[in-house]
């Protein structure tokens, strides 16, 4: 062998064990920054922009692991098992003096400064919050606890007039109440005036009654009564290439008609009552016709027709508070009915309607008396459930 090839084996067998050397160091620096929770230089990965490969965006941070108390929160467990286990309505009843209570606190105090908490289930109510809010927590829970989930009756009428002049002779049998939403109005009055009034209004042929239900609630709990009917129409149009006669019409469908729903509780000595009351209404005025251009045979063209719905709706969200031995009337305004169909007078539709699905919807409440009292219900003439027991 050359001298020239042995210096050159010499070299790569040098550089080799240079290599050796330089990856063994590599290796041992990082074992060593590893043992003491150093990040290995070496090894970084390359920058990452927050949000990419599973990197945090925002900073958590663990916590002290206790509430913070700097606003005087308390801790409080209130035991609402009397009243629960009464309830054999709905699966969570709980749930009802959870959203009575956030009807009364408001749901923005429970979601910023001080700090609060609000949970429930079937045994207990938990609280954290001021001894301001405890105050407040403790009136609604009262109520519910102190009526052992008793059953009350309920008359409830939705009725509607064609024209709003019904009120030129009612309004003196009335007094108002205050009403939050626009273009509503409410009124209470005696028992025996709404009787006068339902008759002053059965006397008129635009007058039409829709339901009159009688309602038997759990204190606090909510009780709905619907009534709707499905208008079927052809909603859009989807073409098929491939098939005869090359589209498809797409059916829709609506709702119409009206949903009613009534959430009572009353004080403690049962002589008032809060009510919250929803109703909605929605009704099919008309179908727009539209055509519709689509390919034909023999590269000609044809219209196919669908329909665009045309609806008139209203809604009513509000809470009322009354004496439980008045009645309370609530008036939406000339408004969409409850049906499209026209008032009838003797079975014959009544011919001076000239608005179309348009009238005065009127809602009549009224407390017959706890539904463990059945004696103490009674008809009137006119056929109304009245409570004569205990009413003066």
């Amino acid at each position: 062998m050359s001298p020239t090839t042995r210096l050159a084996r010499a070299l790569s067998v040098a550089s080799a064990l240079t290599a050796w050397a330089c990856c063994l160091l590599l290796l041992g620096t990082t074992a060593v920054q590893a043992q003491q929770g150093q990040p290995a230089a070496a090894v970084q990965a390359p920058d990452v922009s927050p949000g990419e490969g599973g990197q945090p965006i925002t900073r958590v941070v663990k916590g002290s692991g206790t509430l913070p108390n700097n606003h005087g929160q308390i801790w409080r467990e209130y035991d609402i098992s009397p009243y629960t286990e009464k309830v054999t309505t709905t699966a969570r009843p709980e749930q009802a003096i959870v959203d009575w209570i956030l009807r009364d606190t408001g749901k923005e105090v429970w979601f910023s400064e001080p700090v609060g908490l609000l949970s429930a289930n079937r045994e207990k109510l938990i609280v954290y919050s001021t001894p301001e809010m405890h105050e407040l927590v403790t009136d609604v829970v009262d109520r519910f606890v102190a009526s052992r989930a008793a059953s009350h009756a309920f008359g409830l009428q939705l009725v509607t007039v064609q024209s709003p002049n019904w009120r030129t002779k009612a309004l003196p049998l009335m007094r108002p109440v205050t009403v939050q939403s626009a273009g509503v109005d409410a009124w209470l009055l005696s028992k025996e005036n709404a009787a006068v009034l339902l008759g002053q209004l059965r006397q008129r042929t635009d007058f039409r009654e829709h339901n009159s239900p009688n309602l038997f609630i759990h204190n606090g709990q909510s009780q709905s009564i619907s009534r709707t009917l499905p208008r079927n129409y052809i909603r859009s149009v989807v073409m098929r290439p491939n098939t005869a006669p090359g589209y498809e019409l797409e059916p829709g469908q609506i709702q119409q008609g009206f949903n009613l729903q009534i959430s009572p509780l009353f004080s403690l000595d049962l002589q008032t009552m809060d009510a919250v009351i929803k109703c909605q209404i929605d009704q099919v005025e008309k179908f727009v016709p539209v055509g519709v251009d689509i390919p034909g045979i023999a590269a000609g063209r044809q219209t196919v027709q669908i329909q665009v719905p045309q609806l008139v709706s209203w809604r009513l969200h509000e809470r009322f508070r009354w004496p439980a031995d008045e009645v309370l009337v609530v008036s939406c305004g000339v408004v969409a009915t409850p049906t499209a169909e026209p008032p009838k007078t003797l079975g014959i539709p009544f011919l001076g309607s000239t608005s179309n699905g348009r009238a005065d919807a009127l809602l009549f409440i009224q407390h017959l008396g706890k539904a463990n009292q059945p004696a103490g219900l009674e008809r009137t003439a006119n056929g109304t459930p009245t409570n004569n027991r205990g009413r003066y």
